[in-house]
């Protein structure tokens, strides 16, 4: 255990281990100490906006409390009992509200802001001055998804401090000194970065606001909905505002294990997709005359003829984001009530790594972190991005190894070392398991503090693969010829494996979301739901099952209440509700526990126990070309981001990685055009220099890859 220190707060005394902040001892004290700057997230403290004067015996000054440290013997006065806090408190506030807009009935902080609230409490009661405040251009677009109120703004320096010390993207700065200073992007670009919109919900005022937010709602007309993101495997704890039945803005809500409080920019603002135009609100059915919308109980009996006609020749396609809830349901009505067992899944997620869990948060406090396997940890996890740039800050050493091997001096050193995390960011197919290997072969099971983690490409692959399994005990058959494709979500009917599976299909049956997914191909659309309509369970990468939340009702029934109709017409007893269907699964897979009782902030499991490696096939044979392509899917990717417009300008354009050893040895610069080429196929993309990407590796996202194959060559154009 820490030393502990004794000290006084307003004449209570108080206990805390040495080096605790004074901020933070005062709350234990039950004594708040305001603050502007102070965010423990951010680093060290400032004390720039001076609004935690206190008065320190022994000091001839009042300080700044959140530069402070508990001491042993400390005697503090805050403002409740001293008279000089009071003024100093007094006089910041007013200095602050200097020149500060009195516009808080049109501010999108008015009634959620720190500033309003601390001049209620500590602020003077009226004003003496009586000259113009200052103004500016207003609102200053940094990003398309971030407006700047300048003239708001109390230079706390979080939000540069964010993108500093963070994110460390860098690209916003305060400019200027003294009066003149004021917050800007780095040579005014666009703030383009995966995690931009923190700085929002990080600012004590109104000075950054949401576009997509702005003037959308006001506090008191608003519900917050806890819930949890399902845009990747994080699983990032979320409260989702909604206003008349809409979803407004996505909020973080700062589980320290999983996301300490920060968002991607993906999972906070793709919410548009909701209310596309091409969202499919009515059910489907492939006629003469191309698609014609028809009643649920028309789709329904067009559904049962569907599948009694295919039999056991069915095929169904998962997505990997569907509840687990979802998936057995599904499971439960074409394994057990048609003996129809063949799937494909976008991954296989096995329960390989179980014995190595950890939280996330421990990769911020290992020695020694490997990330292995090549694919950006940020496109596939992004949050988990962060914890590695904390653990860097921490002194940890992090390392990349491009490909599944490490070399023997790399091994050595992680056997070594008192805390190390192994992270798996590499082909999908694998699930985990080479990584399970390795973790056994690196003997991290049982060190305190050690431990692995597979990065899937899904938000809920493992649920979904575990629930499907527990709907029915039985191999595989030979669907051949194949009676019936299942396409579930529009991740699956975005896979092109998927898609060449319904060129041989008698019939496909698809639920989605949206027309131009599976109108080319389907004879009957069901109308899915997004996972702010749903109501389930999810499991992320470490294996810790969450609770996600309804936030609003879809346009259409969702999957498990016409799941339950279908099912009951093939005598498969199948509740339309999520918290009974959990309570089946959960004794098959979560040890019966109840269907809230993870709450707020689930919990993680405990390692398992160490079994028998898994067995795995041998590492792939390195590309002989001279380059290796690596295909990824972009972070602001996919169905829901294409529908957002504010998002557009994340996307990756038609670019090519590749490092600048590679580039200059080529002749190639920054921006210019290049060649890709491999086995006669070549695509025309502009190059971008990274300090990221290993020699002899290129990187190109899916959607500009075309035809290229593993090995390439890149000259220019």
């Amino acid at each position: 255990m820490s030393d502990l220190v004794t000290l006084t707060i307003d004449g209570r005394s108080v206990q805390v281990p040495k080096g605790t902040g004074l901020v933070e001892t005062a709350e234990a004290a039950g004594i708040e100490i305001p603050v502007f700057c102070y965010e423990p997230r951010l680093g060290a403290p400032l004390g720039a906006c001076r609004m935690c004067l206190v008065e320190v015996e022994g000091m001839p000054k009042l300080q700044a409390g959140c530069t402070l440290t508990a001491a042993d013997g400390m005697a503090v006065k805050t403002a409740q009992t001293s008279r000089l806090a009071a003024e100093g408190q007094d006089a910041t506030l007013e200095f602050i509200l200097v020149n500060h807009p009195l516009d808080c009935p049109v501010c999108d902080k008015g009634g959620e802001c720190p500033l309003q609230d601390l001049t209620f409490r500590y602020g003077p009661g009226s004003t003496r001055m009586t000259f113009e405040k200052r103004t500016h251009d207003k609102p200053i677009p940094i990003s398309p998804l971030i407006a700047l109120d300048r003239e708001r703004c109390i230079l706390c320096y979080r939000c540069t401090r964010f993108s500093e010390q963070v994110a460390e993207d860098g690209q916003l700065v305060a400019l200027e000194r003294g009066a003149q200073s004021m917050i800007a992007t780095f040579e005014d670009e666009p703030y383009r970065a995966p995690f931009s919109g923190n700085v929002v919900e990080l600012c004590p005022v109104g000075a950054l606001t949401s576009t997509q937010y702005r003037f959308q709602a006001r506090p008191w007309e608003i519900q917050d909905v806890p819930t949890v993101c399902a845009l990747c495997p994080v699983g990032c704890n979320t409260s989702v505002t909604t206003r008349e039945g809409k979803v407004k803005r996505v909020l973080s809500r700062n589980h320290p294990e999983i996301d300490e409080g920060w968002l991607c920019d993906k999972g906070r603002f793709a919410t548009q997709h909701l209310y596309a135009e091409d969202r499919i609100r009515e059910p489907l059915r492939r006629g003469r005359r191309g698609f014609e919308e028809i009643s649920w109980d028309d789709a329904l009996d067009e559904a049962e003829r569907l599948l009694r006609a295919a039999g056991t020749r069915i095929v169904t396609a998962l997505s990997g984001s569907e509840t687990i809830e979802q998936a057995y349901a599904l499971g439960r009505l074409i394994r057990g009530g048609l003996g129809a067992h063949n799937a494909v899944f976008p991954e296989e997620v096995s329960d390989a790594l179980d014995p190595f869990r950890l939280p996330l948060s421990a990769i911020r406090d290992a020695q020694l972190v490997v990330v292995a396997g090549g694919d950006a940890v940020v496109e596939r996890a992004p949050i988990v991005d962060l914890w590695l740039r904390a653990a860097r800050r921490n002194g940890a050493r992090v390392e990349e190894v491009p490909g599944p091997e490490l070399d023997t001096a790399l091994a050595a050193e992680m056997r070594a070392a008192e805390r190390a995390v192994l992270i798996w960011s590499g082909p999908h197919g694998e699930g985990g398991a080479r990584a399970a290997a390795l973790a056994t072969a690196l003997g991290l099971h049982g060190r305190e503090g050690s431990g692995a983690f597979y990065l899937p490409s899904t938000p809920n692959g493992r649920g979904v693969c575990e629930a499907w399994a527990a709907a029915a005990d039985a191999d595989e058959t030979d669907p051949r010829p194949l009676g019936l494709l299942i396409v579930s979500g529009d991740e699956a009917a975005a896979n092109p494996a998927v898609r060449a599976l319904a060129e041989h299909a008698e019939a496909v049956l698809a639920v989605t979301l949206f027309q131009g997914l599976t109108v080319g191909w389907a004879d009957l659309v069901l109308p899915g739901t997004s996972n702010l309509e749903r109501d389930g369970t999810l499991v992320n990468l470490e294996g810790r099952a969450q609770r996600l939340r309804r936030t609003v009702l879809p346009p259409a029934p969702d999957e498990l209440a016409w799941l339950s109709k279908l099912a009951a017409r093939f005598g498969v007893s199948l509740s339309p509700h999520a918290p009974v269907v959990f309570e089946e699964l959960s004794a098959k897979l979560f040890g019966g526990a109840a269907f809230g009782a993870a709450g707020d902030r689930a919990p993680l499991p405990p390692p398992a126990p160490l079994g028998k490696p898994p067995t795995i096939e041998p590492a792939p044979v390195p590309v002989t070309a001279a380059l290796r392509l690596q295909r990824y899917r972009p972070l602001f990717s996919g169905a829901a981001v294409e529908r957002t417009p504010e998002l557009q300008f994340q996307r990756p354009g038609p670019e090519v990685e590749l490092a600048r050893a590679d580039a200059e040895s080529r002749g190639i610069g920054q921006g210019d055009e290049v060649l890709v080429t491999s086995n006669g196929t070549s695509v025309t993309l502009r190059a971008r220099l990274s300090r990221t990407v290993p020699p002899g590796v290129v990187r190109v996202a899916d959607e500009h890859a075309g035809a290229l194959q593993p090995g390439v060559e890149v000259t220019r154009a």
